[in-house]
């Protein structure tokens, strides 16, 4: 039980010893004076979402803080190794809330040792799970230079289901795991957040995860996320391209920039020339180009999959049209693709002019407007790209013909 009178007394000498008035020390955790003069008086304890921050303005941990005295110096301490349990405590607290969900399958909470999700499906004859891991690439370090912590979730999530969705998956929950050198709380929470809302976006659950602290391994500051998802769908229904046949039309859905492919290359033409970063590129400054989250693909493509039109997706991530279209490609033939039908967003017209860089980098390196490939039979393609229109542009780019390339270019894009 927490002794009132002692953490007051504690909190008081140690203000004193760091040079602070009672007044400071509430300007600097930006509570009231008579917040402080309670805490002192052993009157009132201070909110579990201060107690990291009173901790480090008087140069304690949060366990001693928490112990009213300092811990004994001969010996070493959680804390004192750069992982404070009561402070990361009060994080997955804080957590909670994010993970809240209606959906009745999930059957747990935060504090289990496991999550637990309920998979009885009584009206799928042969259900197969979907996995996937991911995480959102060299973008995360812009993400939390630039300031945009929730946004890098969607990037991760967004690009997860879309993984799955290729193949016919109704996405149903999510794992994430959060790695740092440091346990920030607010930035820690807004990445739950973040995570949370992309999942919802997405008719799926962020069900639990992990945070590891790893003061000896990261730096403070720099955080790593990676995310897992399950999905579900009829083994009878799987989407692999073993369906594609020789006439069938590729289509193209739009993306709307960059993705979360492409970034290593980014960051080097942004390190050749850093004033390109606040240019205006169609009316947003370059980072806000850059920084758009990925779309999800899966609201604009589920409606179809009971239709039996859709032969095979694709994904483009790394490797453009050609390194992910293939993927899905049967043997003998191959998806003759006209890339002067490709539309081109400003942003990649920006970056090729800016480094001088040949198309062939571009459509290895980035998707160039093009996020998602559906190939379908030709007389539902049509009605295919109807529909996709109501969430995103779709078009046709290509058709399906003999051949063992699997993808193959002719004509050029315009990048005027």
């Amino acid at each position: 039980m927490l002794d009132g009178k002692k953490i007051g007394r504690f909190i008081a000498e140690k203000r004193r010893e760091n040079g602070m008035t009672q007044q400071s020390l509430a300007d600097r955790l930006s509570v009231s004076f008579q917040a402080v003069s309670k805490w002192e008086n052993g009157t009132a304890y201070p909110n579990v979402e201060l107690l990291y921050d009173l901790a480090e303005a008087l140069a304690v941990s949060v366990d001693e803080l928490l112990m009213g005295r300092e811990q004994a110096k001969e010996g070493l301490s959680y804390s004192q190794a750069g992982v404070d349990i009561a402070y990361t405590d009060s994080i997955k607290r804080a957590m909670a809330e994010s993970l809240k969900t209606e959906d009745r399958r999930v059957l747990n909470g935060i504090g289990a040792f496991a999550s637990l999700y309920d998979i009885h499906f009584p009206k799928m004859r042969e259900p197969v799970l979907y996995l996937k891991s991911e995480e959102p690439g060299s973008k995360q370090k812009l993400a939390m230079e630039y300031g945009y912590t929730e946004s890098i979730c969607h990037d991760m999530i967004h690009h997860l289901v879309n993984d799955i969705v290729v193949m016919g998956a109704k996405p149903l929950a999510v794992l994430d795991t959060i790695v740092c050198g440091k346990a920030e709380k607010d930035t820690i929470t807004a990445f739950v957040r973040g995570i949370s809302d992309a999942c919802r976006e997405n008719e799926c659950s962020l069900v639990g995860g992990e945070t590891s602290i790893q003061p000896a391994v990261i730096d403070a500051g720099l955080y790593v996320l990676t995310a897992t998802i399950v999905g579900i769908g009829e083994k009878s229904a799987i989407i692999d391209g073993s369906a594609i046949r020789e006439g069938d039309c590729v289509l193209a859905v739009a993306s709307n920039g960059l993705h979360t492919n492409g970034y290593s290359l980014v960051r080097l033409l942004m390190e050749k020339w850093p004033q390109i970063k606040l240019e205006k590129v169609d009316g947003m400054t370059f980072i806000e180009q850059i920084m758009k989250p990925h779309r999800p693909y899966y609201k604009a493509v589920k409606d179809l999959f009971s239709k039996n039109c859709i032969h095979g997706m694709a994904h483009i991530t790394g490797g453009g049209i050609e390194g992910n279209l293939s993927r899905v490609i049967p043997d003998g033939l191959c998806a003759s693709i006209d890339l002067s039908k490709i539309r081109v967003l400003p942003i990649f017209r920006f970056i090729k002019t800016t480094g001088s860089i040949t198309e062939e980098e571009m459509l290895r390196t980035f998707n160039c407007g093009v996020g998602f490939n559906l190939v379908v039979s030709p007389d539902k393609k049509d009605d295919v790209i109807r529909h996709v229109q109501n969430w995103y542009p779709c078009y046709e780019i290509g058709t399906i013909e003999k051949g063992d390339t699997r993808t193959a270019f002719h004509g050029r894009i315009s990048w005027n």
